[in-house]
């Protein structure tokens, strides 16, 4: 039996969640729904583009389960998380002949995704002489496994994944210009969280809420003054960032973990593409947002003595005095804890 982790499975509507939430609000992502809407029941590859974290599979997973397809299997196949040299025989099988003159066969995942949706995720990592196989299967619907001279009959929907801008790999030479002609013509550009800020209160709750489920925990609530906190962050890992915020806070149980993951990652600025000025504009609203984080951390577990705490931080009284009066934190709120003890 192939216990493989790529294996296909049913993918239930149920466990996915609301569109809503998989798309948001913002008028960007609004098309994105709409149009994702009309090619349901059609059999044209997709192409999914996007950072890094902005939900791509998550958007294959939607898709799949309200097509044609749904009762059909979702097989998922990394092209980044498998060695080139293994990558062909991954996708397409194999046949090889032993010292016996046995033939001994291995399927492909086309062949595990049959009838259903195979999802290449990192589509940009293949190879050349692979993407021109997966060109023939595109137009052909057949392809042959390695080693074999046999060709094969695929019914399966191709959706593709990239967080590279495959516009700008044809430039580079490193993808085919014919297969991204081929896959582009149904293309969809998935926001990253940066650019839609607005969904953070919807996107917490429900990750709050399978968080809950998964720990046995309460799920924490989101204040306005956290809120405040995570619109000014940049999200440079997207919703995924988003998600393990919020597993920290309802481990360590108080607005705190905010501030420390902040911290371990060196408050890394926006990986934003374009302009640099907009870059700085967000590295200083960063550097602001996680400097007030980790003033309330040190403050809170000082039982706000500020003495304390500059202690903690390294820093003069006078600088932090400074930085308390800029944030409007001049006194110990009422309630320390912005969210819920789990029991």
């Amino acid at each position: 039996m192939r216990t493989d982790p790529h294996q296909g499975f049913q993918v239930d509507p149920a466990d996915l969640p609301s569109e809503a939430v998989i798309f948001g609000c913002t008028p960007a992502m609004c098309e994105v729904r709409s149009k994702i809407a009309r090619v349901l029941d059609t059999d044209f590859p997709v192409l999914l583009q996007g950072d890094r974290g902005t939900g791509k599979d998550l958007v294959a997973r939607y898709l799949h389960a309200r097509s044609s397809r749904r009762e059909g299997p979702f097989v998922k196949l990394s092209c980044a998380a498998v060695p080139q040299r293994l990558l062909e025989a991954e996708l397409l099988g194999s046949e090889e002949t032993n010292g016996n003159d046995e033939c001994q066969s291995k399927a492909g995942l086309i062949e595990f995704a049959e009838g259903g949706t195979l999802f290449l995720d990192d589509v940009a990592e293949m190879g050349s002489a692979l993407q021109r196989k997966l060109l023939h299967l595109l137009r052909d619907g057949r392809y042959f496994r390695v080693g074999s001279r046999e060709e094969r009959q695929a019914n399966v929907r191709i959706v593709c994944a990239s967080s590279v801008k495959l516009a700008a790999a044809v430039k580079r030479g490193t993808f085919r210009r014919d297969l991204f002609n081929q896959i582009d013509v149904m293309s969809f550009r998935l926001s990253a969280l940066r650019e839609r800020k607005e969904d953070i209160p919807q996107l917490w709750d429900s990750f709050a809420a399978k968080l809950a489920k998964k720990f046995g925990k309460a799920a924490p609530r989101l204040t306005p003054s956290v809120l405040h906190v995570l619109e000014q962050w940049s999200w440079p890992g997207n919703l995924c960032e988003l998600e393990n915020c919020i597993a920290r806070v309802m481990i360590l149980g108080d607005e705190t973990a905010i501030g420390e993951g902040f911290r371990r990652q060196g408050v890394i600025a926006s990986t934003v593409d374009g302009h640099s000025e907009r870059n700085g504009r967000a590295k200083t609203v960063s550097r602001q947002t996680v400097a007030e984080a980790m003033i309330l951390q040190a403050l809170q577990a000082n039982h706000w003595n500020q003495r304390k705490a500059t202690e903690e931080l390294k820093r003069s009284y006078r600088s932090l005095l400074y930085r308390l009066r800029k944030a409007g934190i001049l006194h110990r709120p009422r309630s320390r804890r912005a969210f819920p003890r789990s029991d």
